[in-house]
């Protein structure tokens, strides 16, 4: 009786459609955060440094000063990012933290009857 008002299978059925299609957005978001990191640390910080050094930024050459501070500042921002559209995607499919959809006590340890 109590978990028909939880709703137990959306949270657990990992076969559920909405589910699903909760996780593949997940993932897509974590993957292009990814390929935004590995660019900024890989190509901007190693590949394209010589490229970028034709360009100044605050005095230094840019790439040299992605390589140092731009690629902190870029991740700092992806962290911002990440949790910003995670947030978006939770309180889309009603995944939200603030709300309180946990399994009362008595379900996953019913209680022991007293040996008095």
């Amino acid at each position: 009786m109590i978990a028909k008002d939880i709703n137990l299978d959306k949270m657990i059925n990992p076969h559920n459609s909405k589910a699903k299609v909760y996780w593949k957005k997940n993932i897509r978001i974590v993957l292009s955060l990814l390929a935004v990191w590995f660019f900024v640390s890989f190509g901007m910080g190693i590949l394209l440094v010589d490229v970028l050094d034709n360009f100044r930024l605050f005095g230094f050459k840019l790439g040299f000063w992605m390589a140092q501070q731009g690629s902190i500042f870029c991740f700092v921002i992806l962290i911002f990012v990440y949790v910003y559209r995670m947030n978006k995607l939770d309180h889309q499919y009603d995944m939200d933290e603030d709300q309180d959809n946990f399994m009362p006590d008595d379900i996953y340890r019913p209680e022991k009857e007293s040996q008095e």
